[in-house]
């Protein structure tokens, strides 16, 4: 029987060097399965990727940390629409307990999102993940966008590497200020900064 898992909304000034610890070990254990590159930058103390998230949604168990989402507010380009957004990623689940889903994350970030009066809330993960994002339907009224193209820069400049990159991903929407219709039709969205 799986243990209860117990979620804390924590802003990112708020966290100590131990929890850093302990979430770049729970990110190198659950990326790393699907490729050591992916655990990469998770290696030390580091407990995010790309963007710094603002405010983290981790779930915690007997075991330690058995979930975790992150936040990042942005103005994003849609298309030639300049648009505030909660990005929502940094998304793992422990390996042990992969049935947890999203969207449990998401009944204890929506509230949040609610409260910091964003439109929407913006992700983007990769085509594998389609099935499971369309789930959300059924708890929240998300949307997921594919034919959409997300350009971001590399978390650090290097001179071996071009300054962006260009992904083919889906993109969920997540309307929470705005209604669905007021979100913009574009095929390029610019994240003007790294992926949460």
């Amino acid at each position: 029987m799986r243990s209860q898992v117990r979620w804390t909304l924590r802003w990112e000034s708020e966290l100590q060097l131990d929890d850093h610890v302990e979430l770049a070990t729970f990110f190198r254990k659950t990326y790393g399965p699907t490729g050591a590159f992916n655990a990469k930058p998770f290696e030390g103390s580091r407990s995010w990727a790309g963007a710094r998230p603002e405010l983290r949604a981790i779930g915690h168990d007997s075991n330690g940390v058995a979930a975790h989402i992150g936040l990042l507010r942005r103005f994003i380009k849609v298309g030639e629409v300049e648009l505030l957004v909660a990005e929502l990623g940094l998304y793992g689940v422990r390996p042990d307990l992969e049935g947890l889903g999203i969207s449990h994350s998401l009944r204890v970030m929506y509230p949040v999102l609610q409260q910091l009066r964003v439109p929407f809330g913006f992700g983007a993960v990769r085509h594998a993940l389609q099935k499971h994002v369309e789930r959300f339907g059924r708890h929240f009224p998300a949307t997921v966008l594919s034919g959409v193209r997300v350009r971001s820069t590399l978390p650090d400049a290097r001179l071996d590497l071009p300054p962006t990159r260009l992904e083919d991903v889906l993109v969920v929407v997540l309307p929470v200020g705005s209604a669905m219709s007021d979100w913009p039709t574009a095929t390029l969205i610019d994240r003007n900064g790294p992926e949460l």
